[in-house]
């Protein structure tokens, strides 16, 4: 018996179970046999994902990558019918106050967002994501006398040599217009298998499917949209600000994509050692910060559970997955030697943590947050290890915090337009490809009115959303950064008084997991809510302070 073939023949035994009318007692142990066994299919579907994003041209990874996409919409199916089940099910009340009303609503949102008739277009959309990783992840730039991936010629456009940066930013670019007619084909496929599933669900179209895939349990679209204005009302005047300084104290005429974020150059910040000196410091880091944490990196890297080697054919950037029957993590990046491996680390490791930390939930739903709680953990992290940064940069460790913090600021109006950006394509379905460059234009025109892109006409065009591998991958999943950055941002004042009580909320966050909702978890850990009226405004105005403006 294959391994499927086994997951399979556990749900006949849990539909037989299930159609019996179980009793109380019963009922209890069917979400537990149910709990193993969607624990046993995601870690095997996790080891495929992984395998494929670690070499894309390798054929048996592609292979069983494939037999995963065919597989999983099937097993979407059992899993919604047992969902139905436990949700009309007499003995709900015990269920509840046994496992949490949490639980129900992730299942509501599941069993909206999932039907028979769209399994065909389900797995077309797998294999459309599959291709668009293949196309990125084997992507090779010669540059500087060497051919390099894509991670490693992003490390050139942080280095504080102009010509440099702009050199490396043309090369970078120029590999994505070459890949143009083929990215316009596959997002094109991507949008109308999509909206043709919400249709098919009853949907009006992908957004509101997309929010129910995306758990969207306490708040909607509206919210979105609310939140969208308070950033172009209250942080994208504060970047305006820290981009006009740049550009003075850069002497610069105009100030383009590649020097929003760029340092002068006796801030050269960049890790002091090579990738395993760095992983080194991490652990030195962790243990400094708490036990906890310092056990937890020793046994990570003991266990070898990290790949940040940027290699050819890897896929393009960073994630967390999570092996749920061995209850450990693993963290995937692509180091290249910039500045931005120590805050990927960190982020990817706050994921790890917390999925780490939370592995003793009794629910299978509630090992990882919904994902703009998720993305708390991870910001979080990379704040509350501000302390640590003289392990990395020696003496530059406070130019790198303040370009830290300035880069929180400069991303969140980003983060809005790719949100927006998708709230458009998705109800415009039949938009051309030029026409969704246009969205693009005219969102950055009210988001980054800053925004100049030089002789590099890929940009100019509109074209630069292709290059976020979310808006592919992870429909509308990108405003959950921004909303965690609001959060990660609380963090990091309150750590500004008081971090050792800072530091044990973060970590008493991380242990509850996806147990509650994302109002209920930030407000458990003394955070507002970005759509509280005031929020952007008062992280504003205390970064203000800190940076000097």
């Amino acid at each position: 018996m294959t391994f499927l073939d086994e997951i399979h023949a556990r749900y006949d035994e849990l539909d037989t179970q299930l159609s019996a009318s179980p009793s109380a007692s019963g009922s209890l142990k069917i979400v537990a046999d149910w709990n193993t066994v969607r624990t046993r299919w995601e870690t095997w579907a996790a080891k495929r994902r992984l395998a494929f994003s670690q070499n894309t041209a390798d054929p048996a990874a592609r292979t069983a990558l494939a037999e995963y996409e065919q597989a999983s919409p099937l097993v979407d199916e059992r899993e919604v019918r047992v969902k139905r089940v436990l949700l009309s099910s007499p003995h709900r009340g015990l269920l509840e106050s046994e496992y949490g009303s949490q639980a129900f609503a992730l299942w509501k949102a599941d069993i909206a967002a999932f039907e028979p008739a769209v399994i065909a277009d389900s797995i077309r959309e797998s294999e459309l994501t599959r291709e668009y990783k293949e196309l990125i992840g084997g992507a090779s730039i010669p540059f500087e006398g060497a051919d390099r991936t894509l991670s490693a010629v992003m490390a050139f456009a942080q280095f504080p040599d102009r010509d440099l940066r702009t050199r490396a930013e043309t090369a970078r670019f120029e590999i994505f217009a070459q890949r143009k007619p083929q990215l316009d084909r596959i997002y094109d496929d991507l949008v109308r298998v999509r909206d043709r599933m919400a249709r098919t669900l009853g949907f009006e179209n992908f957004v509101d499917l997309g929010y129910h895939r995306m758990h969207r349990i306490d708040f909607g679209p509206q919210d979105v949209a609310r939140y969208r204005d308070d950033i172009v009302e209250h942080i994208v005047p504060v970047v305006q600000t820290i981009l006009a300084e740049r550009k003075s104290a850069l002497h610069l005429e105009e100030l383009y994509y590649w020097d929003e974020s760029a340092l002068f150059p006796e801030h050269d910040v960049r890790p002091l050692g090579d990738q395993a000196w760095v992983l080194e410091r991490f652990a030195e880091s962790f243990e400094a910060m708490h036990p906890d944490l310092g056990a937890f990196a020793r046994f990570m890297l003991g266990r070898g559970l990290l790949d940040v080697d940027g290699r050819a054919n890897k896929a393009y950037g960073a994630f967390c997955t999570t092996f749920a029957t061995e209850r450990v993590p693993f963290v995937f990046a692509n180091f290249n030697g910039s500045r931005a491996d120590i805050k990927t680390l960190f982020h990817e490791m706050g994921h790890a943590y917390q999925s780490y930390a939370s592995r003793d939930q009794r629910l299978f739903d509630y090992l990882t947050p919904t994902s703009e709680s998720a993305e708390i953990d991870s910001m979080g992290m990379e704040f509350l290890a501000w302390p640590q940064m003289e392990r990395f940069f020696g003496s530059n460790a406070q130019a790198y915090q303040r370009e830290h913090l300035i880069d929180a600021f400069l991303f969140l109006p980003y983060g809005v337009c790719v949100d927006h950006f998708q709230h458009l394509v998705y109800e415009n379905p039949a938009a051309t490809p030029a026409e969704r460059d246009t969205f693009w234009k005219t969102l950055e025109a009210r988001y980054l009115p800053w925004r100049k892109y030089g002789r590099i006409g890929y940009l100019n065009e509109g074209s630069l959303w292709q290059e976020k591998r979310h808006i592919y991958l992870y429909p509308f999943y990108y405003i959950d950064y921004t909303l965690a950055q609001c959060c990660a941002l609380q963090f990091w004042a309150k750590s500004q008084d008081d971090y050792p009580g800072t530091l044990d909320t973060y970590l008493a966050l991380c242990k509850r997991g996806g147990e509650a909702p994302f109002g209920e978890l930030i407000k458990s850990a003394g955070l507002r809510s970005p759509f509280e009226p005031g929020v952007l405004r008062d992280v504003a105005d205390r970064a203000q302070v800190i940076l000097g403006f």
